[in-house]
């Protein structure tokens, strides 16, 4: 049986995201063209389904490592913050769109919440690992280990 472990991460995530597109509960925001995704950034994301690609990269960490609250997952998509001529700091990513990521794939019935934060729903157990076994099938080349 293939699980969401059996296969690289960026080919998961990509699929998922390609999925999520079709479901109508998991519409990017009015604002998500114009948002930062952290204060470390400079720019938007360059992208134009780079919601989707969150929504699935959260989904991924929901299910390896829930139950997981919108802190732990602002210190996952962080990252370094320029300070001009003294050493560069962590910065956390954005929490508001990581909120309203989790309140999305909520309200599609792939995530519930629970009493340390969300934990993934059997429903989106099964989407994931039923990715990962389209992407096996196409990729016969990788190994089971």
């Amino acid at each position: 049986m293939t699980t969401a472990y059996d296969v690289p991460a960026d080919k998961l995530i990509m699929r998922s995201a390609e999925k999520l597109k079709d479901n109508k509960m998991i519409t990017p925001p009015a604002w998500a063209e114009h948002v930062k995704t952290g204060v470390h950034k400079e720019l938007p994301p360059v992208d134009c389904d780079w919601w989707y690609v969150r929504c699935a990269a959260v989904m991924r960490q929901v299910y390896f490592g829930g139950p997981v609250g919108v802190s732990r997952l602002r210190s996952k998509y962080g990252g370094k913050e320029r300070n001009g001529t003294m050493p560069p700091t962590f910065a956390k990513g954005s929490g508001s769109t990581i909120r309203k990521v989790l309140q999305q794939l909520e309200k599609a019935g792939y995530l519930k919440a629970m009493k340390g934060g969300r934990s993934i729903t059997s429903d989106g157990q099964r989407f994931l690992d039923n990715t990962a076994y389209e992407i096996k099938q196409q990729m016969p080349e990788l190994k089971l280990y």
